[in-house]
């Protein structure tokens, strides 16, 4: 996996893929880029970064002055997390990744998009990929609105469904759990995670809806599919309001 940038978006998405077993290889910042095929420790990059306001001085791997060209180096992954416009016609047919998941807002342009695509590598829209920051704030406008926090809406049931359960278990069994493994298995769900549930649910059942009209329609592209999903969206919501017979 190579990352364009370290800030908030770069960062935490290369944390979340590399605890889950992905290498970091490659990583481009504004004053140059840096790949070992071998892997990168991100963390301390970016501790690095920090300190000195660039990873140019960082004493690992291969060193890039020019940053955009850590972008064109083999990987399996990469993720433009940075800058509009970074992947162009210049630079479209040296992309080594098999998939693009576009972080940034607009970091393709659509003439390197149709590059990509003739090459046969898979690429993650913005449109969507990016959404879930969007998405968390919509759930606190809601929660803005009904002034009370979801926890206390949900967290009331589900204690006494997960008690209702214990209970059960304890009588099928005949056996109790001590206090202190009970307390923790009562527990229901905090707001955050409600949130994470919440967010992973709806950016898991709108990809599964991107790539399903991307199939039924024959669309080149993830990236058309997501703009004809949010077309329906919309069209949707003007006909349930009424201004389409």
């Amino acid at each position: 996996m190579i990352v364009q940038g370290l800030g908030n978006v770069g960062y935490h998405a290369a944390r979340e893929l590399s605890d889950h077993g992905a290498r970091i290889v490659g990583i481009a910042e504004h004053d140059a880029g840096l790949y070992d095929a071998n892997g990168l420790d991100m963390e301390a990059i970016a501790q690095h970064r920090w300190e000195h306001g660039g990873i140019a001085a960082f004493p690992a791997g291969q060193v890039f002055a020019n940053s955009q060209e850590t972008l064109e180096q083999p990987c399996d992954i990469l993720v433009p997390a940075a800058l509009e416009h970074q992947l162009t016609v210049d630079n479209a047919h040296r992309i080594q990744a098999q998939v693009i998941a576009e972080a940034a807002n607009a970091p393709t342009t659509p003439d390197a998009d149709r590059i990509l695509r003739d090459r046969g590598i898979t690429l993650i829209p913005d449109l969507y990929l990016n959404a879930g920051g969007v998405t968390v704030s919509y759930f606190e406008w809601i929660k803005n609105l009904s002034h009370v926090s979801f926890d206390r809406m949900l967290v009331g049931a589900a204690d006494m469904q997960s008690r209702r359960m214990l209970d059960t278990m304890q009588a099928i069994t005949g056996q109790a759990l001590p206090l202190h493994e009970r307390a923790m298995l009562e527990r229901g769900p905090t707001e955050i995670d409600i949130v994470n549930n919440s967010l992973a649910k709806t950016m898991g059942e709108s990809y599964q809806r991107i790539s399903e009209l991307r199939r039924e329609r024959g669309l080149p592209d993830l990236r058309t599919a997501a703009y004809l999903y949010s077309l329906e969206l919309v069209a949707q919501s003007y006909i349930e309001l009424g201004f389409f017979p």
